[in-house]
């Protein structure tokens, strides 16, 4: 059963309602007038400007973070150069040998098929090489596992492991950069040095 409205005596107790229509407002008082507040204002407003304008020279900034080229690595890519270390020092295995026997035009026509497979080129990539494009669409490609604070060839040894099939192009890229190819070992994920 609802509760009974009250009336008579038990409605003057009740609290009062907030009324919206009338102008009323609380103020607090001021304890100076203030056309003297301006007054007294002037003068410090003045001699700040004065004393700002006399000291012209300002000390000289520090850089906030390190330039990008500095000769100190990050720990996240020593941490992955000595990853790759150590998956290129074990003996070849069998998947070692097939990626050493890919060749180039066999590189370019996996590349070809990939896009073919897109509905839109990749407009962003105009620059790169093969080799890097195929790396990178690896590192994207969030099947065979996370990317992130893992070197690229250790990335595709786990995801052989765990039979996720990984193409065989990524692996020979790899090695052959790695066993003194055309350039430097592209040992992390272009992701990785982003963010990192």
């Amino acid at each position: 059963m609802p509760p009974r409205r009250s009336t008579g005596r038990t409605a003057s107790r009740q609290q009062s309602t907030l009324s919206f229509g009338t102008n009323t407002r609380v103020t607090k008082p001021s304890a100076t007038v203030p056309g003297k507040q301006i007054k007294d204002i002037e003068p410090i407003a003045t001699n700040i400007l004065k004393e700002a304008t006399r000291d012209t020279s300002l000390p000289e900034q520090a850089p906030v973070a390190p330039p990008s080229g500095s000769s100190k690595p990050h720990v996240a890519e020593i941490a992955v150069r000595e990853q790759t270390k150590k998956e290129l020092e074990q003996p070849l295995t069998e998947e070692d040998r097939q990626a050493l026997k890919v060749t180039d035009a066999a590189l370019r026509k996996y590349w070809n098929e990939e896009e073919q497979r897109r509905t839109a080129p990749r407009v962003h990539q105009n620059g790169l090489d093969v080799n890097e494009k195929i790396l990178r669409h690896f590192d994207l490609s969030s099947q065979y596992g996370p990317c992130i604070g893992i070197s690229r060839i250790k990335r595709w040894r786990r995801a052989y492991a765990l039979d996720l099939n990984p193409p065989i192009e990524v692996l020979a890229v790899l090695l052959k950069e790695g066993t003194g190819g055309t350039g430097q070992v592209k040992e992390r994920a272009y992701v990785d040095e982003l963010l990192s």
